[in-house]
């Protein structure tokens, strides 16, 4: 079972052991390592085996997507440089990974947080401990890269690590996909904090009103997460301003009142995070502190975050170019057609070119034409139908077209041909979406790292639809790559 191991990490000590536990680990180890340094600026190397690939400074989601882009196994594994995997993971590792159904997307590997023996655990303690019952989170996470392609990996939009493993898991769902829970274990330590980790940890907020604007209200419920406290900071905040700006107006009585009732939920909020802590003198105090604080920055963050999120799309919002098969796509399918005059344009394919061309999209043609080495067209005939298809639905921007039968790197389920539309359109695999009809057209998209719409026909079999978006017109699948369409 092939799989690549994706760490992104700002240079840490316990990166080394994280490797080193990796390393130690029993069972088949990985086709690829790749870490992904996101330290800001330009230092000296890491040190580190595999690979090593820079990012300078744009946040953990944007890194594991470098990462990930620099693989080419159909699984990745995505470590987080502060976890430590267990003697067993890896053979446990490919236990999950064999078992996994062609319809399952991403598993999850269970977390172990170590708590004291010798005392009750502090507040970020128990915030760490509760990464042991979340879903989907990436200090260990393997997704297949049929996945990542067509979800486009992560959001980077989400600045920090938080909420981008969520994010991730509902798009791959809602991609059609599964995701399941496996065997292996990987303890995540808790690392040093200073006493105001919880403070800055509020800027969080903005990461769930992004969600919120993406995946609509409900998202807790679908993620698995809890809403917090956010209600209470919201109400203890809008107390503490309302008694402050009566007190400015001449109303003592009233902001005295106001103020008691914040006063009076900061009072709770402590002890709730008092109470089950060792309860020490520094412990005291900070949450003492802390507890005052938290509900005015979380609700700035989040009021910031929904002024920011508005108007935001899902990931990875539109696409720059959108190529399409032409036989069975653009143009009825005509086995080994060389008459121009057999050319028909099928159901909605004017517009859905339109539609594309409208919207600013570049346009390309990528078509696998085995007649031509089967010596039952030409390659002037070819040219002579491409040029029709031309003057039935405008000109293309590119046309990529294999003319062997086999045993070369362009005919699709090869990525050639799409590698070479994404350079002639000057854009990205990546930045393409490929619509066609057949599965070799979505596996030759993901193989170059592009995503793909099948837009089925009678001639589409079953079972080349398992994994793949389908839509039901081709108007419907430039929508998907404008980003108008889930």
């Amino acid at each position: 079972m092939r799989y690549a191991v994706v760490i992104p990490t700002l240079g840490r000590p316990c990166l080394a052991d994280c490797l080193a536990a990796l390393a130690r680990s029993r069972g088949p180890g990985p086709e690829e390592i790749v870490v992904v340094d996101d330290r800001p600026g330009y230092g000296p190397p890491l040190d580190v085996p595999g690979r090593a690939v820079r990012t300078g400074g744009r946040g953990p989601a944007a890194a594991r997507n470098a990462g990930w882009r620099e693989t080419s196994a159909p699984w990745v594994v995505f470590l987080d440089d502060d976890v430590q995997v267990t003697g067993t993971w890896r053979e446990d590792l490919r236990q999950d990974l064999t078992n996994a159904s062609p319809e399952i997307g991403g598993v999850q590997g269970r977390i172990t947080v170590p708590l004291p023996a010798d005392r009750r655990p502090t507040d970020w303690e128990r915030g760490t401990a509760g990464l042991a019952e979340a879903w989907w989170i990436t200090a260990d996470m393997a997704y297949r890269r049929d996945a990542l392609i067509e979800t486009g990996g992560f959001d980077e939009r989400f600045p920090r690590a938080f909420r981008e493993d969520a994010d991730l898991a509902l798009r791959t769902v809602d991609a059609g996909w599964s995701l399941t829970r496996g065997r292996r274990r990987t303890v995540h330590p808790v690392r040093v904090a200073s006493r105001w980790a919880s403070l800055r940890s509020q800027a969080g907020n903005a990461d769930d009103a992004l969600m919120r604007a993406i995946h609509g209200p409900g998202w807790y419920t679908r993620a698995g997460a809890a809403p917090g406290r956010r209600g209470r900071h919201l109400a203890i905040t809008a107390a503490g301003a309302l008694a402050a700006g009566l007190a400015l107006a001449g109303r003592p009585r009233a902001a005295a009142l106001a103020g008691a009732g914040a006063l009076a939920g900061i009072a709770e909020f402590a002890v709730a995070r008092i109470a089950p802590g060792p309860r020490t003198r520094d412990e005291i105090l900070t949450m003492a502190a802390t507890s005052a604080l938290i509900p005015p920055f979380a609700t700035g963050h989040w009021l910031r975050g929904t002024l920011a999120a508005r108007r935001a799309r899902s990931w990875p919002g539109p696409a720059k170019a959108v190529l399409f098969d032409r036989d069975g796509t653009l143009v009825h399918d005509v086995p080994y057609n060389g008459d121009p005059g057999k050319v028909t344009a099928m159901p909605g394919a004017v517009e859905a070119v339109r539609l594309a061309r409208t919207a600013g999209l570049r346009t390309g043609v990528v078509s696998n034409q085995s007649g031509i080495a089967r010596g039952l067209v030409t390659e002037d005939q070819v040219d002579q139908v491409n040029e029709r298809v031309e003057e039935l639905l405008g000109p293309f921007g590119t046309w990529q077209v294999c003319p062997h039968a086999g045993g070369c790197g362009c005919r699709k389920p090869a990525p050639g041909l799409v590698v070479q539309a994404a350079k002639a359109l000057g854009v990205r695999p990546e930045e393409c979406v490929l619509i066609g009809d057949v599965g070799s057209d979505a596996a030759a998209a993901r193989a170059a790292g592009a995503r793909s719409v099948l837009v089925p026909t009678p001639g589409t079999r079953a079972e080349e639809l398992l994994g793949a978006r389908v839509a039901a017109s081709l108007t419907d699948a430039v929508r998907f790559a404008l980003g108008q369409r889930r």
